[in-house]
């Protein structure tokens, strides 16, 4: 890309939501740094303000706007120029949102992020950019998995403009860890959710863009990759190769600089055992598993349009173990769909505490607009999806609490993330801690520095985070 030497302008990103949105934000970071953008972290301090957005659940939309209006309140006290909204949120409401949000000056979905620079500078100089109108994303690509990569080129995919020469993108960040996507899009039609209708079909990214993504990230520094997508079980299935994540294992496990792969978002329906033997069977490969169960009961399960339930999540998680007996594993849970019952919440009890899980995120069901079971019958009250909301999230916080508590006497390897401001203790995480919401190890200061890999024992437990003492040399 050519580099526009004047005039300088100064460019914010804020990043919601998820991983991938990071990846995201990156990526247009590269970009707008290529063309000349300063880039800086403050939004107060940027000629621009670009809020890339979650459009996920109600809670996630509800932050995304907030954020929008107080970058907005920013405009208005003469601290920022410009307010721009991209991401998930954009992509899905478009227009609506921008109704909704006369102070945003633009709404751009992904189809802009190819010349995100123009349309910045044109707003800066005061011009009308015409925003996003939505669009159901799934079809814009074949129906056919196998026919989608000659026309994914052509399709405006977040995160996968990077080849084999030249990555575009940018660090936001500076920790030893970063999210690294793998693949785009969804084709499973769980009823709750709206993903695939705003991020569109499965796509793979090739495993050369990957590697030579993987081989940049490792030359910045950074130590462990966070392989992400919507559903990485599916990755290769639009290669002609439903095997082919075992296979890239290894090379980003030979990548300079790289200790750690972790592989996120793993669907039960489609693990493979071929998948769970490489996993367990490369050392680099951290054992930690993070499977999308959502509910434990079949009858729920089969509403949301899901497979599975007690009996089958049970052995799922029975072999993960005996190949790798510390294995972290975490999952996500809804509470409160259409038509679930008592039983049901009482099977997911059941569940939760046969599964003795790491980590358990607990969701409340709220309708999502265009999804399925928006328009399913059996709701419950608001009333009831927050007690029970509440019940399963007491469970978890005490079986989590517990599965950490067993832990103590574990030796770990901790990654260092960050220096306590305050006390001085390093923190990171062990083996079986995934980044930013698994929980955390906390050791004596002076430990160790900064991406530095430190062995260490579990002495204590602080409901999900450990306390790692005995450093050993």
């Amino acid at each position: 890309m050519a580099t526009v030497s004047s005039p300088e302008r100064t460019v914010a990103l804020v990043t919601l939501g998820c991983t991938r949105n990071e990846v995201d934000s990156e990526e247009l970071a590269g970009r707008l740094q290529a063309e000349g953008w300063t880039l800086v972290d403050d939004a107060a301090e940027a000629d621009v303000a670009v809020v890339n957005t979650c459009g996920f659940v109600e809670q996630a939309k509800k932050d995304s706007i907030d954020t929008l209006l107080e970058a907005a309140d920013l405009k208005e006290h003469g601290r920022t120029q410009k307010v721009v909204a991209v991401g998930c949120l954009a992509e899905r409401y478009g227009q609506e949102l921008a109704d909704e949000l006369p102070d945003a000056d633009a709404v751009l979905g992904f189809d802009s992020y190819d010349d995100m620079s123009g349309h910045l500078r044109r707003i800066l100089a005061g011009e009308k950019v015409a925003s996003h109108v939505p669009s159901d994303r799934r079809r814009l690509l074949p129906l056919s998995p196998v026919a989608r990569q000659d026309g994914a080129g052509a399709v405006a995919l977040p995160g996968h403009d990077s080849g084999a020469e030249v990555v575009t993108r940018a660090r936001l960040g500076t920790g030893p860890w970063a999210p690294l996507k793998i693949a785009s899009g969804c084709d499973r039609r769980c009823s709750f959710c709206a993903i695939p209708m705003f991020r569109g079909s499965f796509v793979s990214r090739r495993p050369t863009d990957v590697i030579a993504e993987a081989r940049w990230l490792g030359e910045q520094g950074v130590k462990e990759l966070f392989l992400v997508s919507e559903n990485s079980t599916s990755y290769g299935k639009d290669l002609g190769d439903l095997a082919l994540l075992e296979k890239v294992l290894p090379e980003l496990c030979d990548v300079p600089g790289i200790e750690r792969v972790r592989v996120s978002y793993l669907q039960p329906a489609e693990i493979r055992p071929g998948l769970l033997e490489a996993m367990a069977g490369l050392r680099k490969v951290m054992p930690w598993y993070d499977l999308s169960f959502q509910h434990a009961s079949p009858t729920v399960l089969r509403r949301m349009r899901r497979f599975g339930g007690t009996e089958h999540f049970l052995r799922l998680i029975d072999g993960i173990r005996e190949r790798e007996p510390r294995a972290g594993i975490r999952t996500n849970v809804i509470v409160g769909f259409p038509g679930e019952t008592e039983s049901d919440v009482e099977e997911l009890e059941s569940f939760l505490v046969d599964a003795d899980l790491d980590v358990i995120g607990v969701f409340g069901y709220s309708d999502e607009d265009g999804t399925e079971a928006e328009h399913l019958g059996d709701k419950l009250d608001p009333r009831v999806i927050e007690e029970r909301t509440a019940r399963i999230t007491d469970l978890v916080e005490s079986l989590t609490s517990d599965r950490a508590a067993a832990r103590v006497g574990e030796d770990v390897v901790v990654l260092i993330d960050e220096i306590d401001d305050e006390t001085g203790e390093p923190i990171g995480r062990a083996e079986h801690q995934g980044p930013e919401v698994d929980g955390v190890c906390i050791l004596p200061p002076g430990s160790g520095v900064v991406g530095e890999l430190v062995a260490g024992r579990a002495v204590s437990s602080e409901g999900v985070d450990l306390r790692v003492d005995s450093v050993t040399p």
